[in-house]
């Protein structure tokens, strides 16, 4: 199959984008310091739908990712993109977002703090959305599905998280006694960047806290598998085909647990 085809494919899986998409800034404060992050619907679409925080990959606020966010909206959810560095910070290359990334990343806390005050955010929402805030879950991708499962670590209500591509490791694999709500990781088999070390530990993490996970291993697919830009054979990715399968795997976990009673 073409990789126009298939990228045909991949819009029909997810929800075909439309011309009506909103992507509306929000603007938002932390400790007094400014953030914006991004609501993503379809303002064409009658009644209420499920919404899903969404967490970028390293570069955070980019046209690249409010167009992976209108993607995965199409006329299934509302979409918050969280900020994770604050609007001053909008890295512009691969060391930018490796530095912000970085500061993040080694402080869980303050990850998980930004996570959840994007989610308080994303709650408010609903007028003129169709949000419904009874059903809420969270994606991230790279270091946002990283940065989703601290949120699920650190016992966030919402009925689904789920990772593309995203670092597994934690400083407290205990916390994951904390997690309220089924977990999806997306993984590429030959991802440099998630060893087997890694996910090996992440497993065992699950395993030990007795949470309700999934693991799927993609052969043949790397890190960032999901992102058209990718283009860095066997580190960074786009791998059309295990993008398509991993975003059906996605809308079936939303799927289960929004219709759950």
């Amino acid at each position: 199959m073409s990789r126009s085809l298939m990228a045909l494919g991949l819009c029909a899986l997810v929800g075909a984008v439309q011309a009506e998409v909103v992507v509306k800034p929000v603007p938002y404060e932390i400790d007094g310091v400014a953030f914006e992050g991004r609501l993503v619907y379809d303002d064409t679409v009658s009644g209420t739908r499920p919404g899903l925080l969404m967490v970028p990959d390293w570069l955070g606020m980019t046209a690249n990712s409010e167009k992976q966010a209108a993607l995965v909206a199409g006329d299934k959810y509302v979409v918050f993109m969280a900020d994770m560095y604050g609007k001053a910070v909008r890295p512009s290359n691969a060391e930018e977002a490796g530095a912000a990334a970085g500061a993040v990343r080694a402080d869980r806390a303050l990850m998980r703090k930004r996570a959840q005050a994007a989610l308080e955010v994303f709650r408010t929402q609903g007028r003129d959305t169709g949000l419904d805030t009874g059903r809420l879950g969270a994606i991230g991708f790279c270091f946002g599905g990283g940065t989703v499962l601290e949120l699920a670590r650190s016992g966030a209500p919402l009925q689904g998280f789920v990772s593309f591509h995203g670092n597994l490791d934690t400083p407290n694999p205990a916390d994951a006694q904390n997690i309220k709500a089924p977990v999806l990781v997306l993984h590429g088999a030959e991802d440099p960047s998630v060893p087997p070390a890694q996910v090996g530990g992440f497993m065992a993490e699950m395993k030990a806290a007795q949470v309700d996970w999934q693991l799927i291993s993609y052969g043949g697919a790397v890190h960032s598998f999901t992102n058209p830009q990718a283009n860095n054979p066997g580190r960074n990715q786009y791998h059309p085909q295990v993008a398509a399968r991993a975003y059906r795997a996605m809308n079936d976990l939303f799927d289960e647990v929004f219709a759950a009673p």
